[in-house]
């Protein structure tokens, strides 16, 4: 049985967007390239759209080389920060499917959320208010089948993935945007409520 997609939207004059993720950044960035597209205020770093765009593919370029496929999960547990947007436009950039998880959790309720989901890859911050998600990822790897790697912001892994993305060992990105539709899946939000 085939299935049916549904769109909702109000009234409106305007048509949905046909364009994925990564072709309405790209068309962002050609249209405001030098504008400022995001600040960091803890940090006070700043990027405008046209870096913004550099580190996305830096991003998804690692991602890439550690064998990130399209339609993988790759779940991030993360209060909001900067590597938490580059993440995000990365997975759609190569049609992997992020998998969102509540930054509240805790170790049972982020075990469930990885095997329910089947996340392979988990980019997390190392810790959170007083959770250590470093440690709790520790006590749940062997519990989910699926998960077979994780990177933690400001550590030696999400460094890594940053060189690997320097390397740019798969090249362009352009063949996998080509084979991306606006219709596929690029999220599964899990949420408190």
């Amino acid at each position: 049985m085939g299935s049916t997609l549904s769109y909702a939207s109000g009234p409106s004059a305007a048509p949905l967007l046909g364009r994925t993720i990564g072709d309405d950044l790209a068309t962002t960035v050609a249209r405001f390239g030098d504008r400022e597209a995001m600040v960091d205020v803890p940090t006070g770093r700043r990027w405008s759209y046209l870096d913004l765009e550099a580190e996305v593919d830096r991003v998804a370029l690692g991602l890439l080389d550690l064998g990130v496929e399209q339609g993988d999960r790759v779940g991030i547990w993360a209060p909001n920060c900067s590597e938490w947007v580059l993440v995000q436009y990365a997975t759609a950039k190569i049609g992997a499917v992020l998998v969102n998880i509540n930054p509240a959790y805790r170790t049972h309720e982020l075990q469930f959320v990885l095997r329910q989901s089947g996340t392979k890859l988990l980019v997390a911050a190392p810790a959170f208010k007083t959770s250590d998600y470093a440690a709790m990822i520790d006590d749940v790897r062997g519990e989910c089948p699926d998960l077979v790697g994780s990177i933690l912001f400001g550590s030696p892994s999400w460094d890594d993935l940053l060189e690997r993305g320097d390397r740019g060992a798969r090249g362009d990105l352009t063949p996998r945007a080509a084979a991306l539709g606006f219709d596929d899946a690029i999220n599964i939000q899990y949420t408190s409520g």
